[in-house]
């Protein structure tokens, strides 16, 4: 029987429930057993695919073409798991296959109702999830994480928390735990901790017919020994039900701080794991992983040589809007031995209209551009800010600065090559002017122009590197290979006939679609690390294992790429 661990929150959102339930996995896993997670999203939207990432962060793709919940992306790196559409549940999901049942006459006239229709429906769907093979292995896993989103009491998230209700009956007290995370906020002059919010949080969780296993307390500071007791008293639980998680360094902190508060011997005890049957193999692999995580967190804090990355995007006032980059290239640093150092600059600051209405600003960002080790561009859309990120390209490309563009970035980096080498003055792509004379970026044909949601090249799919590139940088960091696989998200490609003149101008398309006619990574002649690709190399980072491209770009800034 698989056990399930649902993880809720209360006071306010983005309280780190999701590093929570990714840190839980990874506590997990270093028994032995096999993982799977579930991230629920109370909004209506199908999908995150359409929302935007001022909004809501980023969108992350899976190899499904899922787009999902930036909190799969955690669950894919602490878990080293691939997960699929499936583990992320939206309002919109629940009600389209319910609405989609009662149009075939499946409920048999039956009035379709929230209860018992849509709670049923939800917790048919977490089953379903927690039934599915999680690697080429074929087993089923162990335990089932559900990340509840939102905070409790939300109009949104009632039919959730109701079908959790149900659920815990539905499969039995020792395979059902919550862990309820709640804000411990620090006021006033002596930073006195206040557990106010968290009772009344789990008040209302208790109100909802839920029972918190585990509070864990979030914290700028760790928590009091007095305020500890207060929030177990008030609370109607144990002491040791009260887990103080204060900030750290680092997110690789929190599984070791979790483990040192005794969690992962608690869920021992509350869910029966000794029960699980565990191969000699299994736990031989969780030690190694924990091993290799006490290692990683542990050195991320003794780095002291630095190297700069300045990225260049659209939406650098949230940093969540590129929180698989981050972690991409927080990845690599530490494969590299490098502490990392990010300068966030917004596009539109580069340009020459922002020298006349905000002439510090502009200097500003020239200045955090100049003075970096590496440049990178990420993925986008629409035209704000584009010609900033040109001039960005451009001061990479004259400066032999390394520099990465991911989908939008090499896209960026084509339009600037054929502006400014290839004599190409009004050279752009069709999705930004769609009357360009030029047009070095097209549509693609096959993708839909009247419906947004999902129609986008999506998921995993191969690129292969073309012959006479054994010499290429790009190749030789992905070991030599002749095909490789990763994830893309985008409408537009390189138009095919302008390549030619590309590649004989120095601009080599050394990676292609299956049928040579899609670019998929361009490499510049004559520079120490300039590459794009049009597939989204962060979405396949791992923290023990720094996706190629980004390591690369990393051993370049620092100077460590010709020894490697």
């Amino acid at each position: 029987m698989t056990k399930y661990i649902v993880v809720s929150g209360g006071v306010i959102s983005g309280i780190g429930k999701g590093v929570i339930a990714s840190s839980t996995g990874a506590l997990l896993k270093s028994l032995g057993l096999r993982v799977t997670a579930i991230k629920i999203d109370p909004y209506l939207n199908i999908d995150a695919g359409l929302m935007s990432p001022l909004d809501h962060g980023e969108v992350f793709v899976l190899n499904d073409g899922g787009e999902v919940d930036l909190d799969l992306g955690n669950y894919e790196r602490f878990l080293d798991v691939q997960l699929s559409r499936i583990n992320n549940i939206t309002t919109g999901k629940i009600y389209s296959e319910v609405i989609e049942k009662e149009r075939r006459g499946d409920y048999l006239g039956k009035t379709v109702q929230v209860v018992p229709h849509i709670t049923d429906a939800i917790q048919n769907w977490v089953e379903r999830v927690a039934a599915m093979p999680i690697d080429d292995s074929g087993e089923q896993p162990d335990v089932c994480i559900v990340e509840l989103g939102g905070t409790v009491g939300d109009i949104e998230s009632a039919p959730f928390v109701e079908a959790m209700r149900q659920f815990q009956f539905r499969v039995g007290h020792d395979n059902f735990c919550l862990i309820h995370v709640s804000l411990v906020p620090v006021v006033g002059s002596v930073g006195e901790q206040k557990t106010k919010p968290t009772q009344m949080s789990v008040r209302d969780l208790r109100g909802a017919g839920l029972t918190p296993d585990l509070i864990a307390c979030r914290s700028s500071k760790p928590l009091d020994e007095n305020v500890q007791r207060k929030i177990s008293m008030f609370c109607h639980v144990a002491p040791e039900q009260v887990l103080a998680v204060h900030d750290v360094a680092s997110v690789y902190h929190v599984p070791l701080l979790m483990h040192e508060k005794g969690a992962l011997e608690f869920f021992r005890k509350r869910l029966n794991l000794d029960a699980l049957t565990i191969s000699k193999e299994q736990r031989l692999a969780g030690e190694a992983l924990w091993k290799d995580w006490s290692k990683l967190a542990v050195s991320h804090d003794r780095l002291l040589d630095t190297v700069t990355i300045a990225l260049v995007g659209k939406y650098t006032d949230l940093h969540d809007s590129y929180i698989s980059v981050y972690k991409a290239l927080e990845h690599a640093s530490l494969a590299c031995n490098r502490k990392l150092t990010i300068k966030w600059i917004e596009a539109t600051d580069l340009e020459d209209g922002v020298l006349k209405s905000n002439p510090i600003k502009f200097h500003e960002s020239w200045q955090a551009l100049c003075s970096a080790d590496g440049v990178l561009v990420p993925g986008g859309f629409g035209n704000r800010g584009i010609e900033g990120m040109i001039l960005a390209a451009k001061w990479a490309r004259e400066n032999k600065i390394p520099y990465l563009g991911i989908c939008l970035g090499m896209q960026i980096a084509v339009i600037e090559f054929a502006r400014h080498v290839c004599g190409m003055p009004e050279a752009n792509s069709a999705e930004l002017d769609p009357d360009t004379k030029t047009p070095v970026i097209v549509y693609m044909p096959e993708i839909s122009k009247t419906h947004l949601g999902a129609t986008m090249r999506l998921g995993l799919r191969p690129t292969l590197f073309q012959p006479g590139t054994e010499s290429s940088l790009v190749r030789k960091l992905y070991d030599n290979k002749v095909e490789i696989d990763e994830r893309y998200r985008h409408r537009y490609e390189v138009n095919l006939d302008h390549v030619a003149l590309f590649e004989e101008k120095g601009l080599k398309f050394v990676g292609r679609d299956d049928t040579g006619e899609r670019m998929e990574i361009a490499e510049l002649d004559d520079h120490p690390f300039f590459i794009g690709c049009q597939y989204h190399p962060e979405y396949l980072t791992r923290p023990l294992r720094a996706h190629p491209v980004f390591k690369g770009l990393l051993l370049a800034a620092s100077r460590q790429l010709d020894q490697i």
